[in-house]
C-alpha cells in the first residue's frame, strides 16, 4: 500500500473519531488535533492538510446551503432539514445565503449534489436546451 493510501485511511479514521453521533463537531475535532499536536506521526504537514480536506468535505455533506432571493421563515427552513435529514439519512442542519439573482424559488447545496428549483436555474437549463 501506498505511503498516501496509508494517509487517507488514517485521515478517515480521524474524521470518524471528530463525530459524535454522526455528526462533525468542533470539541471533537480540537481533541483530534490535539492528539495530532502531542503524536510522533510522519509526514504530520501531509496529515494535518489531508484532514482538514476530508473534515471540509464532511461539514458539506452534513449541511444544506439555502440560497434564495429572499429571507425565508424558521418554518420553511426546519421543514429543508427534516426532508434532507430523511433523505441522506443523516442530521442535516442549514446555512441560509440570498441572491437576488434567483429571482424567486430556491437552490440547495449538500456536499456535492445542488438542488435547483429557482427561476435563473429554470430560464438557464431552458436556454441550453434551445441552443
Amino acid at each position: 500500500m501506498t505511503r498516501e493510501k496509508k494517509i487517507v485511511q488514517f485521515v478517515k479514521k480521524l474524521v470518524e473519531l471528530s463525530k459524535e453521533e454522526g455528526v462533525v463537531t468542533e470539541a471533537r475535532v480540537a481533541e483530534v488535533l490535539s492528539g495530532l499536536k502531542d503524536a510522533t506521526v510522519r509526514r504530520k504537514l501531509t496529515v494535518m492538510k489531508t484532514y482538514l480536506r476530508h473534515i471540509r468535505k464532511a461539514l458539506a455533506e452534513q449541511t444544506a446551503l439555502v440560497t434564495t432571493p429572499g429571507a425565508l421563515g424558521t418554518e420553511t427552513l426546519a421543514a429543508i432539514e427534516a426532508n434532507f435529514s430523511k433523505r441522506y439519512g443523516r442530521a442535516i442542519s442549514t446555512e441560509t445565503t440570498t441572491d437576488a439573482s434567483l429571482i424567486a424559488g430556491l437552490r440547495i447545496r449538500v456536499g456535492d449534489d445542488v438542488y435547483d428549483a429557482s427561476v435563473a436555474g429554470r430560464l438557464k437549463r431552458l436556454a441550453e436546451n434551445v441552443h
